[in-house]
């Protein structure tokens, strides 16, 4: 099975010859973390997390461009949003926590073959989870927009201001419960967890997003004390400006040194696949 990290909080996942899509989303003008535009094309499966615009607007444009093979995996409210861009919806899958989706590829299923059983290469299977989203702080977003940040990424802002907007949370954030080839995954979509959401422990991976907030060190300190996975991959460090900044990971990493040394650290690569 391979894992990649495509930028911000998009996370691509293979098995066999199937391949699954988290919350795509293309890096703005000055980004640190290009991504080329048929990067995701490969992907005809796609979940998102949350309907923030980093998380769901190159989705709903893959779903368009799909052709009817795309098929899009969202919450009520993505839904909704998805309704002022999508004339047909027949390929959107409204999900909601508590619910498992087993997938495979079906056209090699199609050909006569059976598909793969649950643990086998070929095979997916997906927990909607319970999520919630980092607490915005206004100290936060002054110290990130601050007036030279601004005036050099300009040409963003008018993007910015209609996708903040259009693309609004509405409070449904999830998580995803991955298996896959004997591993479980655990894909946060914010650095938060719910409190009354019973989330598996000691998974094999933990993608954690890490930006959103000065409180960051805390905020994954409290996701780590409750999962206590084997390993973390870092996601959504990377920046869209002048709106989010690269975060420093070193404070990080010196709580992970001192607090959780027995947690392999991982800071991906974009578009570098990880083998699990």
């Amino acid at each position: 099975m391979k894992l990649t990290w495509m930028g911000t909080a998009a996370f691509g996942i293979e098995s066999k010859d199937l391949r699954i899509l988290f919350d795509p989303f293309l890096e703005l003008a000055g980004g640190e973390t290009p991504i080329a535009e048929d990067a995701f094309l490969p992907y005809d499966t796609i979940f998102v997390t949350h309907c923030h615009f980093d998380h769901l607007l190159e989705a709903q444009e893959l779903l368009a461009e799909g052709g009817g093979s795309t098929t899009l995996f969202a919450t009520k409210q993505c839904c909704r949003t998805l309704e002022s861009f999508l004339g047909d919806q027949s390929n959107v899958v409204q999900i909601r926590p508590g619910r498992t989706y087993d997938l495979y590829n079906e056209a090699h299923a199609d050909e006569g073959h059976a598909h793969p059983s649950a643990g086998e290469p070929g095979h997916v299977r997906i927990r909607v989870l319970r999520g919630r989203h980092i607490d915005f702080q206004l100290r936060h977003l002054t110290d990130t927009m601050r007036p030279g940040r601004v005036l050099r990424y300009a040409g963003n802002l008018p993007f910015l201001l209609w996708a903040n907007r259009t693309f609004r949370e509405a409070g449904e954030i999830v998580a995803y419960d991955i298996h896959a080839e004997g591993r479980e995954i655990l894909l946060l979509g914010s650095l938060a967890l719910d409190a009354q959401e019973t989330y598996p422990e000691g998974v094999d991976v933990l993608i954690l997003p890490y930006q959103g907030n000065n409180d960051l060190v805390q905020r994954a300190r409290e996701v780590l004390k409750r999962i206590r996975p084997r390993s973390v991959v870092l996601s959504h460090f990377d920046n869209f400006p002048p709106m989010s900044r690269n975060v420093d990971l070193g404070p990080f990493s010196k709580m992970m040194r001192d607090e959780f040394p027995k947690i392999r650290v991982i800071r991906p690569s974009a578009c570098k696949a990880m083998h699990l």
